[in-house]
C-alpha cells in the first residue's frame, strides 16, 4: 500500500498534512484506519495523533469548506471535526499507568512511541506520518504481519494487557468477529485466565462492545469466543446457561445455545437491524425455565415465548439497553415467534391471520423473518416444507391485509363514541363492546367498517339493556 499516494489523492487528507507541515505540529494517520485501509475495509471513522494538544491543528481545519465546527472533549484530550459521512478524531500523545483497584488509567501527555505502547492490539498499533515524510508506515510491533496472518495480539504482555484494562478482552473478541480473524494463542489463553476481571468494567462500556459483535456479518463466532473464554457467564448468564443438553430414556432436546446462534446469524442473513437480532438472541430465553420431562414425550418447553417476552424488561435493564419502543419491539417478536409456526402446522383460518396480523401491526414482516430463521433442522426436506408453508402463510396475510385494512387496526368505533352514543358514563361495559366489536372484525363476522360496527353496537347495547340517544 503507498501511503503517500493514498494522502494525495485523498484532498481531505492532503489539506490535513499540509496543515501539519504549515503549523509545525507532528502528526499521525493511527489505528483502526491504517487497518482498515491494508484490508480494504471501510472506514469512516479517521483517528490523527499529534504530539502535543490537537486543538490549533483541529480549529484551522474546521475553518476549511466542508468541515463542521470543530468539538473539543478536555476531559479525554481529544478534539473532532466531520466532513459529511467521515468523522475525524485528534488526540494528542499520551502515556498511561493503570492502578489495579481500578479500571480507569492516569493518562499524561507523551511522545510518540508512548502512545504505541498504550495500544491494545499489534493490528491497532500502525501509523502513517502527516509529516515532511507523509506516507511513511510505522510499524513498532510488527502488525502488518499480524494482519497478514489474520492475528488478534496483543501489543504488551496479554496478561499485563488485559489486568490495566479488561474490557480489551471483550475487544479482541470483537475484532476477531468483526475481521474473521483468530485469536492468538497465548492472547486467548490469558483471556481465558482473566475472564473474572470484566466484572469491573461499567455495564455500559460491556453492552456497547457486545452490540459491536451482534451487528457484524456473523456474530455467532463471537458468542462462542466469549462462552468457551469464560466471559459469558459473568456479562450474560441467561444466554450462558442455554447451552447443554440433556438426555433421559434416550429423549434428548436441542442445545439451545447453539442453536439460537444459528438463529442469529440466519436473521443476520436478511436484517442488519440491531433490534431483530437481539430478537433472535432472546427468542427462547426461557427455555431452561420452561424445561420439562415427559415419559413417552420427551422434552417439553412450554410457554417460553411468554416467560421470555416477560424476562426482556429485565435483562434489557440489567445490560442498560434502552427501556422504550424498541424494548417492547423485541418483546413482542419473542411473544409471538412461535405463532406463525402453529398456524403452519394446522388449517389456516382467516381469522387465525387476522389475529396474528392486529397482534404483530407493522412489525409482522420482521416477525416472519425471525420465524424463518428460526428453522435450523438440518433435513432438507423438513427445511424445504417449514418454509414453503411460511410461504403460504405471507400469502394469506397479504390477501387478508388487503382486504380486512388489520395492521395497526383502529376500532372503528371509539370508547368516547360508544359513552355518547347510549349517554352513559365511562365505565366497564364500555370497554367490554369495544372488545367484542374488535373480536367479532378478527373472526370475521363483520366488516372493519363503521356501519357494520355500529349496527352490531346497537345490538349488544341492546342486550345489555341499552338504547342509543336520537
Amino acid at each position: 500500500m503507498n501511503f503517500k499516494e493514498h494522502i494525495e489523492r485523498d484532498k481531505n487528507l492532503n489539506l490535513i498534512k499540509d496543515l501539519t507541515l504549515h503549523l509545525e505540529i507532528k502528526s499521525y494517520l493511527v489505528g483502526g484506519y491504517v487497518r482498515d485501509i491494508l484490508i480494504s475495509r471501510d472506514c469512516k471513522d479517521i483517528d490523527i495523533m499529534t504530539i502535543g494538544e490537537p486543538y490549533e491543528l483541529v480549529e484551522n481545519i474546521s475553518k476549511k469548506k466542508g468541515f463542521s465546527d470543530f468539538k473539543i472533549f478536555k476531559n479525554f484530550g481529544t478534539a473532532a471535526v466531520n466532513f459529511k459521512k467521515f468523522n475525524y478524531e485528534f488526540v494528542g500523545a499520551r502515556k498511561e499507568s493503570y492502578n489495579k483497584s481500578s479500571r480507569n488509567p492516569d493518562v499524561s501527555p507523551g511522545l510518540f512511541q508512548d502512545d504505541m505502547k498504550r495500544r491494545d492490539f499489534t493490528i491497532n498499533a500502525l501509523a502513517v506520518s502527516m509529516n515532511k515524510d507523509y506516507g511513511e508506515l510505522i510499524d513498532t510491533f510488527n502488525g502488518l504481519e499480524d494482519l497478514k496472518n489474520k492475528l488478534i495480539k496483543t501489543c504488551d504482555d496479554p496478561h499485563k494487557t488485559f489486568d490495566d484494562d479488561p474490557l480489551r478482552m471483550m475487544r479482541a473478541i470483537r475484532f476477531a468477529t468483526q475481521l474473521n480473524f483468530d485469536i492468538e494463542e497465548s492472547t486467548f489463553e490469558s483471556i481465558c485466565n482473566n475472564a473474572e476481571r470484566i466484572k469491573i468494567i461499567s455495564q455500559e462500556r460491556i453492552t456497547d462492545e457486545l452490540n459491536k459483535i451482534i451487528l457484524s456479518e456473523k456474530p455467532s463466532y463471537g458468542f462462542k469466543l466469549l462462552y468457551v473464554s469464560g466471559i459469558l457467564k459473568h456479562i450474560f448468564p441467561e444466554m450462558n446457561n442455554l447451552q447443554g443438553v440433556e438426555k433421559i430414556n434416550n429423549h434428548s432436546h436441542k442445545d439451545n445455545f447453539y442453536h439460537t446462534l444459528e438463529v442469529l446469524d440466519n436473521t443476520c442473513k436478511v436484517s442488519d437491524d440491531l433490534w431483530l437480532r437481539w430478537s433472535a438472541i432472546l427468542h427462547d430465553i426461557a427455555k431452561p425455565h420452561t424445561k420439562r420431562y415427559k415419559e413417552n414425550v420427551g422434552w417439553t418447553f412450554h410457554g417460553h415465548e411468554d416467560l421470555g417476552a416477560r424476562l426482556v424488561p429485565k435483562i434489557f435493564k440489567k445490560l442498560r439497553l434502552p427501556l422504550n419502543h424498541k424494548m417492547k419491539y423485541v418483546q413482542k417478536l419473542v411473544r409471538l415467534h412461535l405463532r406463525p409456526i402453529a398456524l403452519v402446522k394446522d388449517h389456516i383460518t382467516d381469522s387465525a391471520i387476522r389475529r396474528l396480523v392486529f397482534d404483530a401491526g407493522d412489525d409482522i414482516d420482521d416477525l416472519l423473518k425471525l420465524c424463518r430463521a428460526d428453522v435450523t433442522t438440518k433435513n432438507p426436506d423438513k427445511s424445504k416444507r417449514y418454509l414453503k408453508n411460511f410461504d403460504i402463510v405471507e400469502s394469506k396475510i397479504e390477501i387478508v391485509e388487503e382486504n380486512d385494512k388489520i395492521k395497526n387496526f383502529q376500532p372503528p368505533v371509539s370508547g368516547e363514541e360508544i359513552i355518547n352514543i347510549f349517554a352513559i358514563k365511562p365505565s366497564r361495559v364500555v370497554g367490554e363492546l369495544k372488545n367484542e366489536i374488535k373480536n367479532q372484525i378478527l373472526d370475521g363476522k363483520i366488516k372493519n367498517n363503521k356501519d357494520e360496527a355500529l349496527n352490531l353496537l346497537t345490538r349488544l347495547g341492546k342486550s345489555k339493556g341499552l338504547k342509543p340517544i336520537k
